[in-house]
């Protein structure tokens, strides 16, 4: 059997990335000409918002007062959560030390970077959780500095329930600004700002091309497109579950793939019958997203057994990955392409997004082929070092300099010459390249 496509995606995520590069590549080049001025004039322009741009530490409790103790409580919970993971996440990561050869000591330490730029959305949804899953890790990460950008609203400024979460999660600046300018200003080091040394956080199509462009001048987490998903189930899979799981993820964006992957014909038709009716009783702004992501981006294969049904995963390389299906441990050993995965009906891709302590930046776009979501690593550098005798560097000293003459790198033979000639002057080596 080959695989059977129940309903095909009409269209693929796509932007007109020339006209955004150049739009982005415009407003980069005047902000960093015309420094805090000229972001303000962007700010002015595009947030709509001529309020204070690093909040005050009074202007910062003032808007946690106005945060439910409720709410407070849940975004408590979700920091631990993340915090914890984090912690755990950091201690895979050990300064160490080999003696490679007698005398001869190389090893590695993990250094974090100094300044971190944490990008935080509140358009079309106040990403609260962006706030948790960005500021706690360069924190636990240990960068001296993080600051956490926001878009403010016309008269109103950054969402109060944002500004606690970068709050208590350990931001040291709040800045109210958003898209390119808010970017730009945490790279160029605006407004006493620290230059940051990497741009973490998702973003609409401007900010993720900021970020491109900035790239190399400054490290990201990656480069993000639509956010995307994928189910695999079996004939133990509950229909109701699995299409509730597609719509919520497909509220994300008009065009956020969802993708559910079955080797059962009657649960993926139960499922395609189900998932416009639940599209239609989500809110109005809500709805319109999801249902253009369905229509559009979604797609439902049938597949052959299991083991296809894994390897079309693999191909998807989803960003978020399901499972609902039999023999879990078989489902985490075989998949191998994804950003994070929700084993059994009992998690969700939802959990994850806000709560669970995984991290929720995630690679896009088949990116998870190559790389892993946002973690402590992200902010830390794996540096190298190493250390020898006089007699512990002779042997490297003597296969540095042949393999460098064979290469044609005199200077590089001669910087093994000269400590051989140092430390064992009455000694004869035979450094050249056909020694």
């Amino acid at each position: 059997m080959t695989r059977e496509y129940l309903k095909k995606a009409d269209l693929t995520p796509k932007s007109d990335a020339s006209e955004t590069h150049k739009i982005v590549q415009d407003i980069l080049n005047d902000i960093e000409a015309g420094g805090d001025a000229k972001a303000l004039e962007y700010a002015t322009k595009f947030d709509k918002y001529e309020g204070s741009v690093l909040l005050t530490p009074d202007e910062i409790e003032a808007a946690c007062a106005l945060v439910p103790e409720k709410l407070k409580a849940d975004i408590r919970f979700s920091h631990n959560n993340v915090r914890r993971f984090a912690e755990l996440q950091k201690s895979t990561v050990h300064d160490v030390e080999i003696e490679i050869s007698p005398g001869f000591t190389t090893g590695q330490k993990a250094i974090p970077v100094d300044a971190a730029g944490c990008y935080v959305p509140g358009g079309r949804y106040s990403h609260i959780a962006s706030a948790i899953m960005t500021v706690t890790t360069a924190k636990v990460a240990g960068c001296k500095h993080i600051t956490a950008c926001s878009p403010p609203h016309a008269g109103v400024g950054v969402a109060p329930a944002i500004i606690y979460a970068a709050h208590i999660c350990g931001a040291d600046k709040i800045m109210a600004m958003g898209g390119v300018q808010g970017v730009a200003a945490m790279t160029f080091g605006l407004f006493g700002l620290p230059k940051a040394n990497i741009l973490v956080g998702p973003g609409n199509q401007f900010v993720a091309e900021a970020k491109r462009i900035l790239f190399g001048r400054v490290g990201i987490d990656m480069i993000a497109g639509p956010t995307d998903s994928l189910i695999l189930a079996d004939s133990t899979a509950d229909p109701h579950i699995v299409a509730t799981d597609l719509v919520s993820q497909a509220e994300h964006g008009y065009n956020s793939p969802v993708w559910l992957v079955t080797d059962n014909r009657d649960l993926a038709e139960d499922v395609m019958r189900l998932v416009p009716a639940y599209i239609n009783e989500l809110p109005e702004v809500n709805r319109e997203n999801a249902a253009a992501a369905w229509r559009d981006y979604a797609e439902v294969i049938l597949c052959a057994d299991r083991e296809d049904m894994a390897a079309c995963s693999d191909e998807y390389a989803p960003e978020h990955l399901t499972v609902q299906a039999e023999d879990l441990d078989w489902w985490l050993d075989q998949l191998t392409c994804y950003g994070s995965l929700f084993l059994g009906e009992e998690t969700t891709v939802s959990y994850g997004d806000k709560a669970a302590g995984t991290n929720h930046v995630l690679p896009t776009s088949r990116a998870a082929n190559y790389t892993g979501g946002l973690s402590v690593h992200k902010y830390m550098k794996i540096v190298t070092w190493q250390r020898a005798t006089r007699e512990g560097s002779k042997p490297v000293a003597e296969a540095t300099a042949r393999i460098a003459r064979l290469e044609g790198m005199e200077g590089h033979a001669r910087a093994a010459d000269v400590r051989l000639a140092k430390y064992f002057p009455d000694e004869i080596f035979d450094l050249t390249a056909n020694g």
